[in-house]
């Protein structure tokens, strides 16, 4: 089993299929020159970038966060500062520092979008090459940024382990690959699904380090909702998208009275917003399960979690992360989380699939009822596409996070409401969603060649 503290993951925006994972990838490639004994001959580098990461690499910031890499920032630890003030350096003298030797990198020759070469086993492909002083390619490596922040090289695509299941080398004292293989464990001990995962944790994880981990995980999330709140502007880009939730946030708090039902909606809005404004902006947030839909599960939780001073209620919010995060892994282990595979379903639908099952955990639902809320989450989210204008995860990307936290919600209203036997199973719709997924044209799924992306820009 794959852990749940990997399905959430600090890195920056926007994208953590076009961001975090390549950063990671470029940092990667550097470890596996070193265990090749190259990095001493190593004079020069290139980057290539196929299939969405090149159709959408520069709205998504993607060139940007592979040199992160290739200058050795890591998504969970940068300093913004600093990688700012590196990237202007590299820009203006085309030189880096690497195993303590200056190397030659020109951004504009060097860093390759291939709009020709079809991406083979994955649509995000990254090709990392290495060149000696003669100018001699030394070695060559493809990857793929697969979802989340996850990468993989060509070997584990090409040979998933058996049942087409992740795995890795820590095993879990309830392993499950399906939501009723995870719902039997739940009637058999008397558990709850969060029970259920924190038992799996334990096996290679203290208690102590759980807790602290998802402590972490929810306070870089109510920071990045601080920052959204408190930061007006226009985003970057070129789209000339003004920062909507500070006005919203300011409205909300000149009328802290105000009795309409309809003010739930402006909160779980306001809250999503400024998490994907953040993230718009290239700032720092969690996958949840994605950047692209990292604001729905941050909303749910300042919103039901978190008193009126903003302070968290951490049991609620450690069960409603173990119970979204295990979720998740059933997504990430039978369909996917990128949207260039799957769509805007494989994103904003599984991060509102996540939200409602871990609302429901904290509001007391049963597992079932917990598997009924993820599943009506993902229900009426199939089929969603993913078309960003310009390439940005801006338009529709915001709004949608917004929407999603809202369904979320009403999602685990409908299942606590909810009487006998679901006809719908959550196994059900997420085959139906990998389906759909691989039945949806690629214009649709992160490579702005459809939809919105096309017809906003000619109107």
């Amino acid at each position: 089993m794959l852990s749940v503290l990997d399905i959430f993951r600090v890195g920056i925006g926007p994208s953590s299929s076009h961001t975090v994972g390549p950063m990671r990838i470029a940092r990667r490639y550097l470890e596996r020159l070193e265990r090749l004994n190259l990095s001493e001959t190593v004079a020069g580098f290139k980057i290539l970038f196929r299939g969405s990461l090149a159709f959408t690499g520069i709205g998504h910031g993607t060139p940007r966060a592979a040199l992160l890499g290739l200058m050795s920032f890591e998504p969970e630890t940068v300093d913004m500062a600093k990688a700012e003030a590196a990237l202007s350096r590299l820009y203006e003298h085309k030189i880096f520092r690497f195993n303590d030797r200056d190397i030659r990198f020109d951004p504009e020759t060097n860093v390759i979008l291939d709009y020709d070469t079809p991406a083979d086993l994955h649509p995000n492909e990254m090709v990392m090459e290495a060149y000696d002083a003669t100018g001699e390619k030394i070695d060559s490596r493809i990857y793929y940024s697969t979802g989340g922040g996850f990468i993989a090289s060509v070997h584990q695509l090409k040979h998933p382990p058996k049942d087409d299941l992740i795995v890795d080398s820590h095993k879990a004292q309830y392993p499950f690959g399906s939501a009723e293989e995870l719902l039997g464990h739940c009637r058999r001990e008397f558990k709850s699904i969060a029970d259920i995962i924190t038992a799996n944790e334990l096996s290679h994880h203290s208690q102590a380090e759980i807790n602290n981990q998802l402590d972490k995980i929810c306070d870089v999330m109510m920071q990045s909702i601080r920052r959204g709140l408190n930061t007006p502007g226009t985003l970057p880009g070129g789209l000339n998208v003004s920062r909507r939730a500070p006005k919203l946030w300011a409205d909300l708090q000149g009328n802290p009275n105000v009795n309409e039902r309809e003010v739930l909606f402006d909160w779980l809005n306001v809250f999503a917003m400024a998490v994907n404004e953040e993230n718009a902006a290239g700032g720092q947030v969690v996958t949840a399960p994605t950047n692209g839909a990292a604001g729905i599960i941050p909303a749910i939780i300042r919103y039901y979690c978190c008193d009126d001073d903003a302070q968290p209620d951490r049991n609620k919010i450690r069960v409603f992360l173990l119970t979204a995060g295990g979720i998740g892994l059933l997504y990430k282990q039978r369909a996917s989380i990128s949207g260039a595979e799957m769509g805007c379903q494989g994103e904003v639908g599984v991060a509102c699939s996540m939200a409602a099952g871990g609302l429901a955990a904290v509001w007391g639902a049963r597992p079932e009822q917990v598997a009924a809320a993820a599943e009506i989450g993902m229900e009426h989210n199939l089929g969603l596409t993913c078309d960003p204008v310009g390439g940005l995860v801006q338009i529709p990307c915001i709004e949608r996070n917004a929407i999603g936290a809202v369904k979320a919600a009403n999602a685990a209203r409908l299942a606590l409401h909810s009487t006998g036997q679901m006809k719908v199973s959550l196994d059900q719709v997420i085959e139906t969603m990998r389906q759909t997924g691989l039945d949806m044209s690629s214009k649709y799924k992160e490579t702005s060649q459809g939809g919105l992306a096309v017809n906003v820009i000619e109107c």
